[in-house]
């Protein structure tokens, strides 16, 4: 279905081409003045220049054909040249209609037949999820479900990390404690034991343990980085170990994101890759791209248009291992041949732009990718809290991220329990889907790209543009529309229809609602999940606004109140599916 604005461009582009002027100065926007009129054409402005007429004069000559259209209810040209757009109520209606009649509400499938990777976990095993975690998860996860609502192929892949020093140290750290499992014992020829050596609890706590004491005591270091060396190259003992970290450290992670409502098609790890690599290596060094400098296997990456230092791409260091940056492009191939997508995102913390730059230039000019295929790094902010430096713990720790929810769905349970009639164990199931909702309101409401200030207080306020918020407002549409049903006038059938607007609050609600398609592609055009918020914010407002000034449910002209329930139900309907593609669930009641 094309899009409102869309139309009504189309109209004012024939009457500019019909009056003899290219027709890209009829492009239309939403008016910035509501107050004035609906939208807004400036395109006279540059025209003037173009043709050399008055400004004035081209508007109202495109405004006196458009004035013979039944879409406008009013055209009116402003000094220096502008065109000021009303539509008809009438045509607002019939447009809403038939957007309430179209599939996905009039969205277009502008990813039909594309395929999309999504690269938004990144987390380590062994390691708990902490607040720097948040970001990449939420953000990912409403990019995939917007992206398969308009049609795109996605794969969501967590990337864990699993390759490397860590796994060497959990291993040495544990035969520290442990040395007489049958993992250490070189003698040992039968099968490993089945259940894990450690649970998640004493698995987190191992790692940094190890890390502090390897940087005290040399000798451990050594020996985490022999043990490294030997898990790498298929210990039977250690390779049990890691399957056993990975079994245990995945188990937690899922359940953690599944408390974020977030998931992820594919779990692939940094160790699946490890086959690719000496093939990459080898096939880049016979196309003549990879050459030695300093002991290390490098790729050139600098352009000549580079305005700043680009280093070479590092795939082998002096010492034989490898880096972030070989895994990474050995993904890359490794995706193109298992995948071979139109498209693969990496939401990463924007301070490794350089990293990938070199990697994504690394990619191209080796032909690891081919060239039709996007690598997209979107770079997000950090969480800061109100002293504006990365978010902490009262104690000055890392948050983790399984705390961090605990702490807001406590938050918002102090303003639940107010309700005397919700129990305990419902309060703290409501508390949860708004905690979570005010965390990914919270970040998704501000650009990816942007730190923000992590303000609990602010985050789960029930006022203002907050998660909260508009979970409010739904669970009221929902209120209404139930005690409508109870008083046996659910007579609606299965079409939506709704009427001529009677008043202005009406009017701008319908209008709010029209521009559902055309945000929700250009949220995922432009990478933007915080458009959505917007929109939702502000349909929330136009809602309540209208809600105030009407009631609903006394209201005496039946024809009028079914189109008010009909409305509303469209507005519901309209913030449920938003809410959704930001991952957010709605409770039922409030």
């Amino acid at each position: 279905m094309e899009q409102l604005q869309i139309c009504i461009s189309k109209e004012v582009e024939k009457a500019f081409t019909d009056c003899g002027y290219q027709a890209e100065y009829g492009k239309v926007a939403w008016s910035n003045r509501p107050d004035l009129c609906q939208f807004q054409c400036n395109g006279a402005l540059v025209a003037g220049k173009v043709y050399k007429q008055a400004p004035l004069q081209i508007a109202e000559e495109i405004a006196s054909k458009l004035k013979k259209s039944s879409l406008y209810k009013s055209i009116v040209c402003v000094m220096p040249g502008f065109i000021n757009i009303t539509l008809t109520d009438d045509f607002i209606a019939r447009y809403l209609n038939d957007m309430a009649m179209a599939p996905k509400w009039g969205c277009s499938e502008i990813g039909k037949g594309k395929k999309m990777i999504l690269d938004y976990g990144g987390p380590n095993v062994a390691k708990p999820l902490h607040v720097g975690h948040l970001r990449t998860a939420i953000i990912g996860e409403s990019l995939k479900r917007v992206g398969r609502f308009l049609g795109y192929k996605v794969l969501g892949d967590a990337h864990l990390g699993d390759w490397g020093l860590p796994i060497g140290l959990i291993i040495t750290e544990l035969k520290k404690r442990s040395p007489n499992l049958p993992y250490f014992d070189s003698s040992h020829i039968g099968a490993y034991p089945k259940e894990p050596p450690f649970l998640i609890d004493e698995l987190e706590e191992m790692y940094p343990t190890a890390s502090r004491y390897a940087k005290e005591v040399p000798s451990f270091m050594e020996e985490a980085k022999e043990a490294t060396y030997l898990f790498q190259n298929g210990h039977r003992g250690y390779v049990a170990l890691w399957k056993h970290i990975l079994d245990v450290s995945i188990t937690d992670l899922k359940r953690n994101y599944k408390q974020l409502n977030v998931s992820f098609d594919l779990w692939n790890k940094e160790s699946d890759v490890q086959g690719y690599i000496p093939t990459m290596v080898q096939q880049l060094i016979d196309q003549g791209d990879a050459y030695e400098s300093e002991g290390a296997l490098v790729v050139d990456v600098k352009e000549e248009s580079d305005q700043k230092e680009m280093p070479p791409c590092i795939l082998v260091k002096s010492d034989g291992g490898t880096l972030y940056s070989t895994t990474d492009l050995a993904t890359i191939a490794m995706r193109r041949i298992d995948y071979n997508p139109d498209e693969i995102i990496y939401i990463v913390d924007k301070r490794q732009a350089m990293h990938f730059e070199q990697v994504f230039r690394c990619a191209r000019k080796t032909h690891l990718i081919d060239d039709k295929t996007k690598l997209i790094f979107l770079g997000f902010g950090t969480v800061n809290g109100k002293d504006g430096k990365p978010y902490k713990t009262r104690d000055g720790g890392v948050m983790r991220l399984e705390n961090l929810i605990k702490e807001v769905t406590h938050k918002v349970y102090e303003k639940v329990s107010t309700n005397k009639s919700i129990k305990y164990e419902e309060g703290m199931a409501i508390a949860s889907k708004i905690g979570i909702a005010a965390l990914k309101y919270g970040d998704l409401s501000n650009q990816i790209s942007k730190d923000y200030i992590f303000d609990l207080d602010r985050f789960t306020d029930f006022e203002g543009n907050t998660g909260p918020y508009i979970l409010y407002t739904v669970v009221r549409i929902g209120s209404i529309l139930s005690k409508y049903r109870e008083e046996g006038q659910d007579n609606l059938g299965s079409k939506i229809e709704v009427s001529v607007p009677s008043s202005k609050s009406e009017r701008d609600l319908m209008l709010k609602l029209t521009r559902f398609n055309e945000i929700i592609e250009a949220s995922f055009i432009n990478y933007a999940p915080h458009r959505i918020c917007q929109y939702i914010y502000e349909v929330s407002n136009s809602f309540n606004h209208f809600y105030h000034e009407h009631n609903i449910l006394k209201e005496q002209d039946k024809n009028k109140q079914v189109a008010w329930i009909n409305l509303i139900t469209l507005t519901q309907a309209i913030l449920t599916v938003s809410l959704e593609l930001l991952g957010i669930e709605v409770p039922e009641k409030m």
